[in-house]
């Protein structure tokens, strides 16, 4: 009997290459199981330690919380920061769930969402709040004119300093998340989630010291100043500090998908976004000293296109990497590490949620329902992850590390291939027809290796353990027809002597369909 681990690195297909180059000379022997990490695991220092500096950010940003959390306090009353907190909070859970949305092609891991919320409301609004004072009153000195100080604080001070704070959090996941920051949609979560964290802090000083206010004058009701500042800041600018900030990540999104040796523009993207959030910031807040009708003028000329522009802009950003799915992924399916059906299924986000919902509904039980769903939704990530590699390959925006980090997504994608490849080949069939619905079918996985009663999720060709790495089952559910011959895959490895070429309809690079290879068994 040959060895179970010979048979899975004989199963693996030939991985596409972008050049015309042999494979074994480019990428090598397959990752075995288990060998899911690239890069050596750095020791002998306590601050290299992946725990050591999540302790540390954490730390850092909880006491920026605390000192915020007193300064507002401080100058809004307990009463006052509590009502400003109650207020603020409305709209924070729309704008997340807006940019969580934009973000479901290729969802990016919640620490970074999450560190960019906290940074916002925290490290930014700390800077901001004590740089602000500071500077405002140095000025009120200097000048002995306090409401000129105010106003020139607002307009100059006040936007170079919070949108240099909030773009701090997005040149940190620039640089230490480069693989998680991989284009224009990433810039523009990851700012307006930092922006969102900011403005909600600031909102409960505004609002506080506005009930505050309030409280002196003995004013209520729709008259008051609480409710003045709500209707501004929280109903008719929600997007405000959203929008400035998205400014700055757009430009780091472009820069993301540059060339590496345009260096030039890799810097001055940045840069000209982060200048671009300035001068809207400062537009915004100089508004109201244009006359009685400035605040509403700039608001329908200039807030209101700007926000549609840039909306339409992070759409069509998404919509542009479900289309770099369709365009990319044939390349694979053509070598065998995906079905002829996934691409498409793949770049159509209602496919992809019928696949999940396939996947659950084909379980027995409601826990393998879960595990089954989730196994689908992380194929559909990392073939995502996948094909934008792939396509800044193309451009010259990948660093020498492409290969490994093509061999890991595709090693992710063998794991959980005997789940998610029935579940998006057959919604791919369902949401192609006309008038089709979302249906659950039979589990096809009475007619081949499927999910057993063992331990995770094996592969029927013995016991196993975890994803199992055997031949996926590709014929559809019972009573859709008969199986379509399928392309068998190299083996990995073994790669015809003459280059790849580019056959037609698979772009730049692609390989000819393998053929002649026998599934081991």
């Amino acid at each position: 009997m040959s060895d179970p681990s010979v048979q899975r690195h004989q199963a693996r297909p030939a991985v596409p290459v972008l050049h015309e180059q042999r494979l074994d000379e480019v990428l090598g022997a397959a990752p075995e199981p288990g060998r899911e990490r690239y890069r050596p695991h750095r020791v002998g220092m306590v601050w290299r330690s992946k725990a050591f500096r999540v302790g540390a950010v954490a730390v850092a940003l909880l006491l920026c919380g605390l000192i915020i959390l007193a300064l507002v306090r401080e100058q809004t009353g307990t009463e006052g920061f509590l009502v400003g907190l109650g207020l603020a909070v409305l709209p924070v859970p729309l704008l997340m769930a807006a940019f969580r949305w934009l973000d479901r092609v290729e969802p990016g891991p919640w620490r970074n969402l999450l560190f960019s919320f906290a940074w916002g409301a925290c490290a930014a609004a700390l800077v901001a709040i004590i740089a602000n004072s500071f500077a405002t009153r140095w000025i009120a000195t200097a000048t002995a004119d306090p409401a000129s100080a105010d106003t020139l604080g607002a307009t100059v001070i006040a936007p170079v300093v919070e949108e240099s704070a909030k773009a701090a959090a997005v040149l940190l996941i620039f640089l230490f998340r480069r693989r998680e920051f991989s284009g224009v949609v990433d810039g523009i979560v990851v700012a307006g989630f930092t922006a969102t964290g900011f403005a909600f802090t600031e909102n409960i000083l505004y609002l506080g010291n506005a009930f505050g206010e309030d409280q002196q004058l003995g004013s209520s009701g729709l008259a008051s100043v609480t409710a003045g500042t709500f209707f501004v800041r929280i109903v008719m600018s929600p997007f405000a500090h959203p929008l400035f900030t998205v400014l700055t990540g757009l430009g780091f999104g472009f820069a993301a998908v540059s060339a590496r040796d345009h260096r030039v523009r890799r810097i001055a993207l940045p840069l000209l976004g982060l200048a671009l959030a300035m001068g809207l910031h400062a537009l915004w807040n100089g508004s109201s000293s244009l006359g009685p009708y400035g605040f509403y003028a700039v608001y329908g000329i200039v807030m209101v296109p700007a926000f549609g522009l840039v909306t339409w802009l992070a759409i069509w950003s998404r919509q542009r990497e479900l289309r770099t799915l369709a365009a990319e992924l044939p390349a694979y399916a053509a070598a065998g590490w995906l079905t002829p059906a996934e691409p498409s299924a793949l770049s159509s986000m209602r496919a992809r949620g019928v696949a999940r919902d396939l996947a659950r509904h084909w379980q027995q039980d409601r826990i393998r329902g879960r595990a089954a769903a989730l196994a689908v939704a992380e194929y559909e990530s990392f073939a995502t992850s996948l094909a934008g590699l792939r396509r800044r390959a193309r451009h010259g925006a990948v660093g020498p590390d492409f290969g490994a980090r093509e061999r890991e997504l595709l090693h992710h994608l063998w794991q959980r291939r005997e789940i998610a490849a029935p579940a998006l080949t057959h919604a791919a069939r369902l949401t192609s027809r006309p008038g089709a619905h979302r249906s659950l079918a039979p589990t096809p996985y009475g007619n081949g290796p499927g999910i057993g009663p063992g331990p995770g999720y094996g592969s029927g060709h013995g016991p196993r353990h975890g994803y199992g790495y055997g031949p996926a089952p590709w014929s559809p559910p019972p009573g859709h027809g008969h199986p379509q011959p399928q392309p068998q895959p190299q083996p990995y490895g073994q790669q015809p002597a003459q280059p790849y070429g580019p056959p037609p309809g698979y772009g730049y690079g692609a390989p000819h369909p393998p053929h002649g290879h026998r599934r081991p068994h």
